[in-house]
């Protein structure tokens, strides 16, 4: 079993709920990552703020400056622990939409994996197989 830990990105990029909305968004553009975990006090994650989270903003009507993450983000956040196989998010990326997973250890934000850090396992699971059949 691959560990999610071999796979993780631990150095993530989080918010906390209270966050205004256009530094979260200058967060995005700087980094060129497509969404970040909305972490409490305590780090546990209470939400996710996605690209499509953020579209909202050209189509709202009563948007103001003073907005933050908490009135853009979505609270329903699926997690997986650090100790999960690489195989269950990848199961669980092709039955959803999601596009990234934070990762969590007692309850706290410790990494996150995204779709395309899946990719190289790829790579490297053809890689295996070919040197395994022409050996």
């Amino acid at each position: 079993m691959l560990s999610v830990k071999s796979i993780m990105i631990t150095d993530v990029i989080s918010v906390k709920p209270d966050t205004p909305l256009y530094e979260a968004l200058t967060l995005l553009t700087k980094h060129k990552i497509s969404g970040m975990p909305v972490v409490d006090e305590e780090q546990r994650v209470v939400g996710l703020l996605s690209e499509k989270d953020v579209l909202r903003i050209l189509v709202d009507r009563k948007l103001e400056i003073k907005s933050t993450v908490a009135d853009y983000m979505s609270k329903a956040v699926i997690s997986f622990s650090e100790d999960a196989s690489a195989f269950d998010i990848c199961q669980f990326f092709i039955r959803s939409h999601v596009r990234r997973v934070p990762i969590v250890k007692d309850g706290k934000l410790v990494g996150i994996v995204s779709r395309g850090d899946l990719i190289p396992l790829i790579l490297e699971a053809k890689t295996k197989i070919s040197n395994f059949r022409y050996v």
